[in-house]
C-alpha cells in the first residue's frame, strides 16, 4: 500500500524541541508548510546520526521552500534529548534545529505503514506531505540503507514547480532544468529536444 494522494495521518505526539525543551505537536499544526516527515530506528545508532545530521545541515534550505522537517523514531523524548546532549564525538546528534518526535507506542510508525514488527522499530520511510496534508512521495528504505538528502530536496523542488507552473517533471529533472508540458505535444518536444 502507498499513502501517494492521500491524507497523511495525522498525530499527536511528544517531540524534543530545537531549544530542549518538550512539546505536544500534531501533524495538522504544520499544514500551510510542505513537510519533509521521516522514520528512523532508533537513537545511539549508526546511520542514523547521519541522516538526522545532514537534515540538519540543509534545515535553512528547505526552510526557504517552505518546508519543515520532523524526524521521528520509536524513541521517548527523554532519549531524544538525552541523544541531543551527547557531542557528536562521543557518538550524539548535538543541537539539531527541528523537532524529533517520539513515537514509543509505535502509533504513527503504524500508521505510515513503515513500522517493522517484528523488530519493533521504523524502516526509513521518508514522506513529502503538501502545504494542504496529502502525502505527495515517499520512500522506503531498509534499514541498513541511508537515504538522499539531495533527493529529498529535488522532489520538493519538483512538487513546488509543479504547483507553480502546472508544468510535470521528467526524469532526473533538478530544479532549473526544462519541465514539460503535460501533453503528448510537450512530452514530444521534450524528448526530441533530449534524444
Amino acid at each position: 500500500m502507498t499513502l501517494v494522494t492521500k491524507e497523511a495521518p495525522d498525530f499527536k505526539a511528544q517531540a524534543s524541541m530545537p531549544d530542549g525543551s518538550f512539546k505536544e505537536i500534531k501533524l495538522s499544526d504544520y499544514r500551510g508548510k510542505y513537510v519533509i516527515l521521516f522514520f528512523y530506528p532508533l537513537d545511539f545508532t549508526f546511520v542514523c546520526p547521519s541522516e538526522i545530521i545532514a537534515f540538519d545541515k540543509d534545515i535553512d534550505s528547505f526552510r526557504g521552500k517552505g518546508a519543515e522537517i520532523l524526524g521521528a523514531s520509536v524513541d521517548s523524548q527523554y532519549t531524544h534529548s538525552a541523544w541531543r546532549k551527547t557531542a557528536r564525538e562521543d557518538g550524539g546528534i548535538g543541537e539539531i534545529r527541528y523537532p524529533l518526535v517520539s513515537d514509543l507506542n509505535k502509533h504513527i510508525s503504524r500508521s505510515f505503514e513503515v513500522l517493522l514488527e517484528d523488530e519493533g522499530v521504523a524502516l526509513r520511510g521518508l514522506f513529502l506531505i503538501d502545504k494542504e496534508g496529502i502525502v505527495r512521495h515517499e520512500l522506503v528504505n531498509d534499514l541498513p540503507l541511508g537515504r538522499s538528502i539531495d533527493e529529498a530536496m529535488r522532489m520538493l523542488d519538483a512538487l513546488i514547480w509543479h504547483e507553480e507552473h502546472s508544468e510535470v517533471c521528467p526524469a532526473n529533472w533538478k530544479k532549473g532544468e526544462e519541465a514539460m508540458t503535460p501533453s503528448a505535444e510537450g512530452v514530444a518536444a521534450y524528448l526530441a529536444a533530449h534524444a
